[in-house]
């Protein structure tokens, strides 16, 4: 039996995490490059409870909150501002907007809730306070990219949906920092939406989420992640959702578009904060995952070293593959989620998430900090 030399076994490292890749391209993130919305014989309009949580949040009140107002929905919906405890002219603001909107309702909170880290408790409050079944949850930096984004929100449920999951994108701006933003919150969105697609929903963001108030409540809202800084979005979600009870809604008009951060910095601690809930998702959750991560994270070290030891012309060949479909794959999704000026940049921004994973890897490990948002 002819020994298997080391330069064959990089090879063979090299070849397991491209077919893994494939796997998750053909399999997972087809689903949302390809993804055909069902033909509805009716249209449904169930009445809204639009919920925002906001601290010292002014400016981004003044400037977004009016898209919100003013949404063409032909149903009932109000809106839900939840202050709190802001030290900023936000009281003010929302006070002069109530004058011209009735449909706004503010909730002002001025007392800290102890013993519950981030926000999860002045969205408990807006929530209990929403007068509708139907909850569609955004941020105060937030903006829709359509005034039909209510209605085609609401539109994807029926007798067994409670969650609809939507898409939150930022903002197109100039420079590579918002391409790289841009990207790794493309390249999330891909997962859970193609996740949620295939029958395996994991999370969901809340820059662009919708439930049921009941679903909520029967579930006893976050007393079972109070303790967590974040997760009012990504783990509730991974708590509740299964096959049947979970929607997407992959329509531009129903895109939700927040404004990026302009420092490295200011990007570095927000992904930081974020990537600390992983820890908490259900077991087969990050099995996916971690497969997904780990022959992404390997692929491009085994690539130049496979090129450098092995036959060039069977590594490019694997390679080539490879890259075909994920170039499809890439154009047909970032085409539907309205980021299709990233794909002439996205075999630079492929390469870039080896280097994202060794930033953020080690935040999944890291003691959360107990700050708000």
């Amino acid at each position: 039996m002819p020994a298997i030399h080391w330069e064959e076994i990089i090879f063979y490292f090299y070849a397991v995490a491209a077919i893994i890749q494939l796997f998750y391209y053909g399999y997972f993130f087809s689903r949302v490059a390809f993804y055909k919305s069902k033909i509805k014989t009716q249209s449904q309009h169930h009445p809204v409870s639009v919920i925002i949580c906001a601290r010292d949040e002014d400016e981004n009140l003044a400037r977004n909150l009016p898209g919100m107002l003013v949404q063409a929905y032909p149903s009932t919906y109000e809106v839900v501002v939840v202050n709190d405890n802001s030290l900023d002219d936000s009281k003010y603001i929302l006070q002069e907007l109530k004058k011209t909107f009735k449909s706004l309702h503010v909730v002002e909170l001025t007392q800290e809730a102890k013993l519950i880290a981030g926000k999860k408790y002045p969205l408990s409050v807006g929530i209990r306070e929403a007068k509708y079944e139907v909850l569609l949850l955004s941020d105060a930096d937030c903006v829709p990219a359509s005034e039909h984004w209510v209605e085609k929100m609401q539109n994807a449920y029926d007798e067994q949906i409670e969650i609809v999951l939507g898409y939150g994108a930022y903002h197109k701006k100039k420079g590579l920092l918002n391409k790289l933003i841009r990207f790794e919150t493309f390249h999330t969105a891909i997962q859970y939406l193609s996740y949620a697609l295939a029958g395996i929903p994991y999370m969901g963001v809340g820059r662009n989420l919708s439930y049921k108030k009941n679903l909520f409540l029967k579930n006893k809202g976050f007393s079972s992640i109070n303790h967590v800084p974040s997760g009012d979005d990504d783990l509730f979600i991974n708590k509740v959702a299964s096959k049947k009870n979970t929607a997407v809604v992959l329509d531009p008009g129903a895109i939700t578009r927040s404004v990026p951060k302009k420092t490295l910095g200011g990007w570095l601690r927000q992904k930081n904060r974020h990537y600390t809930t992983a820890k908490y998702y259900k077991p087969k959750h990050k099995i996916l995952l971690g497969f997904y991560f780990v022959s992404q994270f390997a692929f491009y070290p085994l690539f130049v070293l496979s090129l450098c030891f092995y036959d060039w012309k069977i590594v490019l060949g694997v390679f080539g593959v490879r890259f075909l479909l994920q170039a499809l794959i890439f154009y047909k999704s970032m085409k539907r989620l309205d980021e299709k000026d990233l794909w002439p940049w996205f075999v630079f921004l492929d390469v870039w998430m080896f280097f994202y994973y060794i930033i953020f890897a080690p935040a999944i490990w890291k003691r959360p900090r107990k700050n708000w948002s």
